[in-house]
């Protein structure tokens, strides 16, 4: 008899050493995780933290875990497509000065070029340019990429081959959104006042695309095409 009760217990320690040794694995592994996205300024994709944890793990359940722990801090841990970043709470933005980082003021022209190709990515200039009814510059392109808001995405099978474009995870992070969906709709454009005067009966608001991958229509962009839209030199080589 005492000496079945010796086992029970032995059993019962080693299922309780079994889940303190898990636990504190864990709390390794949310500490990797919290480490990896602290010391980049870019956001980090949850492919990046699942090579760098502890065989077993899951990125995705850590990186929840942690964006609860942060949620009522002054930091908070967001995710922005599939990647994940610190930035400051959204109600204490206003505290933090950032006028050194600040990307200069975006023209009308271009904030309507960025919110058409936020809304109808994959598109191209031309498809642009008819929705706006003018002429769109190249200027307002350059202004917009440089900012790393909007990127090439592919080219169209169409006669000419026109090249698409794209919004980036950047975008996202800039305009603190998780991923393409949660651009707002047209009742919250209405709310904010950025739809006004007599709106035509069957205006919609178009939903993008939710990945980046090429359509059926599109075909990736090659050396060949960097080269010609001026992104690498002959040979190449990036343009300094």
């Amino acid at each position: 008899m005492i000496g079945a009760q010796d086992e029970d217990f032995e059993g019962e320690d080693g299922e309780g050493k079994d889940a303190f040794r898990n636990l504190q694995a864990e709390i390794e592994a949310e500490r990797i995780a919290e480490a990896l996205v602290f010391a980049s300024a870019q956001p980090v994709s949850e492919g990046f933290i699942t090579e760098r944890l502890p065989k077993g793990f899951n990125a995705r359940e850590i990186m929840l875990r942690l964006k609860d722990h942060y949620a009522p801090r002054g930091v908070n841990l967001v995710q922005v497509d599939d990647a994940w970043a610190f930035r400051t709470a959204a109600d204490l933005s206003f505290f933090i000065r950032r006028d050194e980082n600040e990307v200069r003021k975006l023209s009308r022209a271009a904030l309507e070029v960025l919110a058409i190709i936020a809304y109808h990515q994959p598109v191209t200039r031309a498809e642009i340019e008819d929705i706006r009814g003018v002429q769109t510059s190249r200027g307002t392109l350059d202004v917009l990429m440089e900012a790393g808001w909007v990127r090439f995405r592919g080219r169209r099978r169409t006669p000419g081959r026109p090249v698409t474009l794209g919004t980036t995870r950047d975008f996202l992070d800039h305009f603190g959104l998780e991923e393409l969906r949660d651009l707002p709709g047209l009742e919250e454009l209405k709310g904010a006042g950025l739809l006004s005067g007599r709106i035509p009966a069957n205006f919609n608001i178009p939903s993008p695309l939710m990945n980046d991958e090429l359509t059926e229509d599109e075909d990736p962009i090659t050396q060949m095409d960097l080269e010609e839209l001026g992104l690498l030199a002959p040979g190449g080589a990036s343009e300094e």
